[in-house]
């Protein structure tokens, strides 16, 4: 099996940066995409940004220029650095990654980690 662990969210003011991080862990051959998604109160979850283990990058439009998704393959680790925070970004913010596993055949699939809550205040 696999564990996400993340760590990082809290109470910032709005303007101000937070950072994100989410260690994968377990038996698995290797971690494919890794990302974030988030879910306010009453709204669906939402993809926040996604890295391929080749680093290539997605994000929505709503955090374009200000969150920054990265990672260490080498500790299976992902980050999202949030700067200009803003309001509408208060949720609770799920690391998401897709592992590997090599039996007799290759096989993936989907995890989550538990959720870390990010609250931003004006």
């Amino acid at each position: 099996q696999v564990q996400l662990v993340e760590s990082g969210g809290g109470l910032v003011q709005a303007g101000g940066s937070l950072r994100l991080s989410c260690a994968a862990s377990g038996s698995f051959f290797s971690i494919n995409a890794m990302g974030w998604y988030r879910q306010a109160p009453g709204k669906q979850r939402e993809l926040v940004a996604a890295i391929t283990s080749g680093g290539s990058t997605n994000y929505a439009d709503s955090v374009k220029g200000r969150f920054t998704v990265s990672r260490d393959n080498a500790k299976n680790t992902v980050y999202l650095q949030m700067n200009s925070l803003k309001p509408e970004d208060t949720a609770v913010y799920y690391c998401n990654a897709e592992a590997v596993f090599v039996t007799t055949t290759l096989s993936s699939r989907k995890y989550w980690g538990q959720g870390t809550q990010v609250t931003v205040s004006s």
